[in-house]
């Protein structure tokens, strides 16, 4: 969702210069510069940019340089007379240059005179907009890529070390039927072994993994195929990230062995940098 995009194209007797800066954001926070006398045309503006970047935090701006010798601004000769009569009344001997240096900064001794909009210029604009746009998009894409690759790395990672505590299972299975048979040896207590197995049976059910692995898997390979998509899908890789975590954290709680914890651990730590790189997804 980050990005940056300038073009600029000289005009006649200006230069006109469009940047656009984007940052991370739920929706879409447009903030418009633009010189006063284009502020009629700001509204048209904005639904251009807001169907061509949908969303972040978005500063945009036109800067127009004049090149030529036109101004906008110029003295207001009346005014400026008036204040050098005024100063000679006061000080009938003083230079006339100091007087007029005097004059010209005093309020209003400069008059701007607002400008039509010429259409032809505003198409011109428009185009260095739409140049400076396609610039973000490009730089945007490229984020894309970079982050399409980093994903998939992490992904991979999660569903290797899932596998690793998959693989576990069987000992750590072992591990607590042996500590439960040794805590009812050294009871020395009489068992029913029929009995002791059922209840080893209901009680190794509890921990049992399985449905989360094959959900985990699911979400792992939903995700793959999200950032394969040619949509805007950061908020729906959003929700998938919620999901995978509920599984990772399921895991870890039924898990009871501290190797398997380990790499939940491990597993929760890829997803945290997953949930980081999401948000800068569009």
């Amino acid at each position: 969702m980050t990005g940056f995009g300038k073009a600029s194209k000289q005009l006649s007797t200006k230069k006109i210069t469009v940047e656009v800066k984007s940052l991370n954001s739920k929706g879409l926070d447009l903030n418009v510069r633009m010189p006063s006398v284009y502020r009629e045309m700001e509204l048209g503006l904005r639904n251009v940019i807001s169907q061509k970047l949908e969303r972040g935090k978005v500063d945009f701006s036109i800067f127009i340089e004049v090149t030529g010798e036109e101004t906008s601004s110029k003295i207001n000769v009346p005014i400026v007379k008036g204040y050098i009569n005024q100063m000679k009344a006061v000080i009938p001997n003083a230079d006339e240059t100091e007087l007029m240096k005097m004059a010209v900064r005093m309020p209003d001794a400069l008059k701007t005179e607002r400008d039509e909009i010429d259409e032809n210029e505003w198409n011109e604009i428009l185009k260095v907009v739409d140049d400076a746009m396609k610039n973000i998009a490009s730089f945007r894409v490229d984020e894309g890529k970079s982050l399409e690759s980093e994903f998939v790395i992490r992904i991979e990672n999660i569903r290797n070390y899932m596998n690793q505590a998959v693989g576990m299972d069987t000992e750590r299975i072992e591990t607590v039927k042996t500590r439960l048979r040794t805590a009812l040896d050294e009871l020395g207590a009489n068992v029913d072994e029929n009995r002791f197995e059922q209840e080893l049976i209901f009680y190794l059910e509890k921990y049992d993994i399985t449905e989360e692995r094959v959900r985990l898997e699911n979400h792992l390979n939903y995700f793959i195929e999200t950032i394969a998509g040619t949509e805007a899908n950061g908020r729906k890789l959003g929700f998938i990230t919620q999901e995978i975590g509920r599984e990772i954290n399921t895991m870890g709680s039924k898990s009871n062995h501290s190797e398997m914890q380990k790499l939940v651990v491990m597993m929760k730590d890829e997803l945290e940098k997953i949930k980081e790189q999401v948000l800068n997804v569009l």
